[in-house]
C-alpha cells in the first residue's frame, strides 16, 4: 500500500498558521492565502490536503467555514477537514463546503455514537483524529484531558465504518522533532483501520522512519507534514518521492 502525502493547512481567523503541541498562544502565521497555500500543494502532486479549523477545534463554531469552501473550490485534489465536527450538522456543512472527508475528534471521545451515525450517513466520508499525549487522548482542540487511553479508543471504532484513524502525539505536533514510532505502532497493531500519521515530522528521514513501519507492523495509509513544509525542511515533490520509495 501507498502511503499518502497530507500538507497540512491549520485555519485560524482565515489565516494560515501553526501552533507548538497545540498550544494556541505559541502560533506562527505562514500567510493570509490559504487558497493559493492549497495550490501550490496540489500543483506540487499532492492527491489530499489536510485542513483544520482551530477555531472550531476549541470552541466547536466553524469560524472558517468560508476559507473551507474556498480551498475546496479552489483545487481539484481531495480536501479532508477536521475541527469542531461535533454534530450531523456540522459535519453536513463542510462536506457541502466541498470537503471529501471530515475528521472528528473531540466527538468520538465524548460521544462514539456519533461517529456510527456520521458513518452510516455520509458513508467512507468520516475520519476519526486521535490526539494524544502519550497514550491519554486529549480534546477541545487538545486543551483538556479526557482520560481515555489512546489504543483502547482505536479499537473502538474498527467495526464502525470510519474511513481513517488520524493519530497525533500532541507532543511533537510542530516541533519536527520526530514521530512517535511506538505510538503509532501500538495503534497499527491494535487496529486493522488504515492509520494517517501526525506529529513531529522534520525531516525525509522522519519519513522513512515512518515508511519502515510497513516492515515492523503494516503501512501508514498517510502522513500529515505542516510546518517542515512551510519551513522549507523539504518538498512537497521530495516527500511524495520518499513516501514512495522509503
Amino acid at each position: 500500500m501507498e502511503t499518502e502525502l497530507y500538507p497540512a493547512i491549520d485555519l485560524r481567523s482565515g489565516r494560515c498558521v501553526r501552533l507548538m503541541q497545540g498550544d494556541f498562544e505559541r502560533e506562527t502565521v505562514y500567510g493570509d492565502d490559504p487558497v493559493q497555500v492549497a495550490r501550490d500543494y496540489e500543483s506540487a502532486g499532492a492527491r489530499w490536503i489536510h485542513v483544520v479549523d482551530l477555531d472550531a477545534a476549541r470552541t466547536g463554531e466553524q469560524a472558517n467555514l468560508d476559507a473551507v469552501r474556498s480551498v475546496c473550490s479552489g483545487v481539484g485534489c481531495s480536501i479532508e477537514v477536521g475541527g469542531g465536527v461535533r454534530s450531523l450538522a456540522s459535519a453536513q456543512r463542510l462536506l457541502e463546503a466541498g470537503a471529501a472527508r471530515v475528521v472528528v475528534g473531540t466527538a468520538a471521545v465524548e460521544d462514539p455514537a456519533l461517529v456510527e451515525q456520521l458513518c452510516d450517513r455520509f458513508t467512507g466520508r468520516v475520519a476519526v483524529g486521535l490526539d494524544a499525549r502519550g497514550r491519554e487522548v486529549a480534546v477541545r482542540g487538545w486543551t483538556e484531558g479526557s482520560g481515555a487511553d489512546l489504543v483502547e479508543l482505536a479499537k473502538r471504532f474498527d467495526e464502525v465504518g470510519v474511513a481513517a484513524l488520524i493519530v497525533t502525539e500532541i507532543g511533537r505536533d510542530g516541533m519536527m522533532t520526530g514521530p512517535d514510532l511506538d505510538q503509532l505502532s501500538a495503534v497499527l497493531e491494535a487496529t486493522d483501520l488504515p492509520v494517517i500519521a501526525s506529529g513531529g515530522v522534520g525531516s525525509l528521514d522522519d519519513l522513512r522512519s515512518l515508511v519502515s513501519l510497513g516492515d515492523r507492523v503494516r503501512p501508514l495509509a498517510g502522513v500529515i507534514v505542516g510546518r517542515a513544509l512551510y519551513e522549507g525542511r523539504f518538498s512537497v515533490e521530495e516527500a511524495i518521492a520518499c513516501l514512495q520509495r522509503g
